[in-house]
């Protein structure tokens, strides 16, 4: 984390000393910071990753457990058995699990222990059901087999989604890429030709009186004479027809990314990985597409 921030910084006093007031001022500016907290975002999306790992060879366990028990082993020696295979980024939780089982801690504890520690709420249910099981002196095997064919059905409704919802995150991303091609032609094209109409006392002067000058702020230089006059410069930024298009497309990137995710995956923090791709594909499209007149943010 701390070479990424160096990094970051160093990028950040690079982009000062050579692009203030330039179009690339802002793009580098949010590269620094990608590059600062970027190891959180990876980090992040690997845990993700992981979880997904974990989920579907979970269900690899299961079976290899039931099998076990019906070869006429004890729960404590099947568990034991099955910590010896490999199972990717659920062995060491399955290891440590047989390893507590082997200085007898009890099972349930054991088994209470392993699903905390995955932080996986499908495990954390699957789980609570065999204790439940372990403790009422039920049939261990039928419990097994139960959930077994539960995390079945339920891996095979994750994929059906998936598959039939493919289409429309594509179109969804397809959605995304026209809205921010039509905010590149207002901003690029259509506003300042109307601005220049409206000066000229064009069509759009006449709608407004006959050759009235409208006022409109496009650009708004950041000041940074003062804390003072940067919070004002900011905020008529904001309002300015640039931030607000800008805004426009950024809220845009941001829910249509939670969407995404929460349509292929079922979750909404799944979302914030497609959040963030077209959160900064609009961020500089809009700030390196500049209108040919004005100065720069």
């Amino acid at each position: 984390y701390m070479i990424g921030i160096g990094i970051g910084i160093g990028i950040l006093v690079f982009d000062f000393l050579l692009f203030w007031k330039t179009k690339w001022f802002m793009p580098v500016f949010i590269v620094a910071g990608s590059i600062a907290w970027g190891q959180i975002w990876i980090d992040f999306f690997i845990e993700g990753q992981k979880q997904k790992e974990i989920e579907s060879r979970f269900l690899d366990f299961v079976r290899n457990l039931t099998g076990a028990i019906k070869s006429g082993m004890p729960v404590p020696k099947a568990i034991m058995h099955v910590a010896n295979i490999d199972y990717g980024s659920l062995s060491p939780y399955i290891r440590k699990m047989g390893n507590q089982v082997e200085w007898s801690v009890p099972i349930h504890k054991s088994l209470l222990f392993f699903s905390n520690s995955t932080r996986n709420d499908i495990i954390k249910r699957s789980i609570s059901t065999v204790i439940e099981a372990e403790q009422s002196g039920g049939n261990m095997e039928d419990v097994l087999e139960s959930i077994t064919q539960s995390l079945l059905e339920i891996k095979k409704i994750k994929e059906s989604r998936r598959a039939s919802i493919h289409s429309q995150v594509v179109q969804s991303y397809i959605i995304f890429f026209v809205f921010v091609g039509v905010m590149v032609v207002i901003q690029n094209l259509l506003i300042p030709y109307l601005l220049g109409q409206s000066q000229g006392g064009g069509a759009l002067g006449g709608a407004f009186g006959g050759g009235a000058e409208v006022t409109v702020n496009f650009n708004v230089e950041i000041k940074t004479d003062s804390l003072g006059s940067f919070i004002v410069s900011m905020s008529n930024w904001f309002t300015s027809l640039r931030g607000v298009f800008l805004m426009l497309s950024l809220i845009q990137g941001l829910f249509a990314g939670v969407i995404i995710g929460k349509l292929s995956e079922g979750d909404l923090t799944s979302g914030l990985k497609h959040s963030l791709i077209l959160c900064t594909i609009a961020f500089f499209v809009m700030t390196l597409i500049s209108p040919p007149t004005g100065p720069v943010l």
